[in-house]
């Protein structure tokens, strides 16, 4: 029923907004719906103007609260921007307001956004792209008279997290649609205790991996050494790890039938069946139970979000912890090629009529995410990691990360671990289907983990059944 609504919500969308657009999705000024190819910069850039400037989001109240004082801080340099914050539930309920929103032209000024939200707004042309935004010298004037560049100076580009910043760039024609506002990733998270009583040492590479969970299973004969929350993040990075295909945003989308990675899936289908692992799908929930788990089965090892890492933690037992909770990045196929997902909102400026509204959109989304002060109050009050190499700088994170530890500051520990396997983080190619196939390429994994028998030819099965899913719902 899900995906019937979504399916129809983007018929409506591209129909109205081709409508809208004299047939053709070209160049339409008509009330807020300018689907254009490239924003034009004014010549005299924002020109203090009084806007009011939409922000959809899905953030709590603590998050708020920072996102709130930093309104006001940005108020102090534009005091003609109003910015109207907005809850809206998650980020599929974001997705879905703004599908229903852009034929009439009521889309917000910006959003947050993963990239096939944004795959699907681009049908319609409805978000703005920010190369020129990005690249402009014009200078605009604050309130305390002192002046900034529209643009990006070579220096902030420079201190974005490289991967973080690519994945604005990943729509197939080489545009800028997005910048980073906060990131997570998957680490690896293991019983320290556990691990330092049994001589364990830390896997580095899937080989190393399958080595511990033998030593573990000969330990203790009832676990399941590990759990991995998601299995389409499993496949997709262990796609890149392989330098296999997985999909493209250009023609022929769909490229994950191949041998290369029939093997792998092949291979952890004969680790499930040792009792090495189990996921998300196949435990039922989320696998940070097993590993949190003081009675009955139990894991040791657990593959999840690095914003998740106080659900990692057990709880304490007479005022301690029952075991200290390592963290590190997870395992590789060879240190000359790693990888690791990027995960987390960006934002997306959407397009209006008015020039001076996304002139103004701009300037508040290149002060959230250029700001180090912002970013280091909000990675520590959201457990995301912030976008910037120099936030660390910051004398509050710096402090920050000092703390971290197995217990307490376990988030601390995961910030920690991400910043230091920056070089490693990859983004996969947006366009609309590319959510389709991630959800495919999950469901082949749980399906496959699970064969006993004829595992070739039903893995072979499983691999054309999620092309034709992706060809027919994509």
């Amino acid at each position: 029923m899900r995906r019937l609504l979504a399916m129809l919500m983007l018929v409506v969308l591209v129909v109205s907004m081709l409508a809208a657009c004299g047939g053709s999705g070209n160049n339409s000024t008509d009330g807020n719906k300018q689907a254009v190819a490239n924003f034009d910069v004014p010549e005299g850039g924002y020109d203090g103007s009084a806007v009011e400037i939409t922000f959809y989001h899905t953030m709590g109240q603590n998050l708020r609260d920072v996102l709130d004082f930093y309104i006001t801080e940005f108020n102090k340099l534009y005091p003609n921007i109003k910015i109207v914050s907005e809850q809206v539930g998650g980020y599929d309920d974001v997705r879905e307001q703004i599908s229903t929103e852009i034929p009439a032209g009521n889309q917000p000024n910006i959003a947050y956004c993963y990239p096939d939200h944004v795959a699907l707004y681009n049908l319609a042309g409805a978000v703005t792209t920010l190369d020129n935004l990005i690249a402009s010298k014009v200078e605009v004037t604050r309130a305390d008279g002192s002046k900034e560049i529209v643009g990006l100076t070579d220096e902030q580009k420079a201190d974005f997290i490289e991967g973080y910043y690519n994945e604005g760039k990943q729509f197939g024609d080489d545009l800028m649609y997005t910048l980073p506002l906060s990131k997570s990733t998957e680490v690896l998270y293991y019983n320290k205790t556990f691990f330092d009583a049994n001589g364990l040492t830390v896997p580095t590479t899937w080989d190393e991996l399958e080595k511990v969970c033998e030593q573990i299973k000969k330990i203790d004969a009832e676990s399941i050494p590990l759990g991995y929350d998601s299995e389409a993040n499993w496949f997709i990075t262990m796609c890149e790890q392989s330098k296999s295909p997985y999909t493209s945003a250009k023609e022929d989308h769909y490229l994950f039938n191949n041998d290369t990675n029939k093997a792998f899936v092949k291979k952890f289908n004969d680790w499930y069946n040792k009792g090495y692992l189990t996921t998300q799908t196949l435990y039922g929930a989320y696998t940070s139970g097993l590993f949190t788990a003081q009675e009955g089965i139990k894991s040791y090892m657990s593959i999840g979000s690095s914003a998740g890492a106080t659900h990692q933690r057990p709880d304490k037992v007479d005022g301690n912890y029952p075991f200290e909770v390592g963290i590190a990045t997870i395992p590789q196929l060879s240190a000359d090629n790693k990888k690791v997902i990027s995960q987390g909102p960006s934002l997306c400026i959407f397009q209006k009529s008015n020039p001076q509204e996304v002139m103004a959109s701009w300037l508040f989304v290149k002060f959230l995410t250029t700001n180090v002060d912002f970013q280091a109050e909000f990675g520590m009050a959201s457990g995301y990691v912030p976008v910037l190499k120099s936030v660390g700088q910051n004398e509050v994170y710096a402090e920050y990360l000092k703390s971290a530890d197995g217990g307490d500051y376990v988030s601390a520990l995961a910030a920690k671990v991400c910043l230091d396997q920056q070089d490693a983080y990859y983004t996969s190619p947006a366009f609309n289907g590319s959510s389709t196939a991630r959800d495919q390429v999950g469901a082949l994994m749980s399906k496959c983990l699970v064969l006993t028998s004829d595992i070739d030819k039903q893995i072979d099965n499983a691999f054309q059944d999620a092309i034709d899913e992706c060809e027919y719902n994509g």
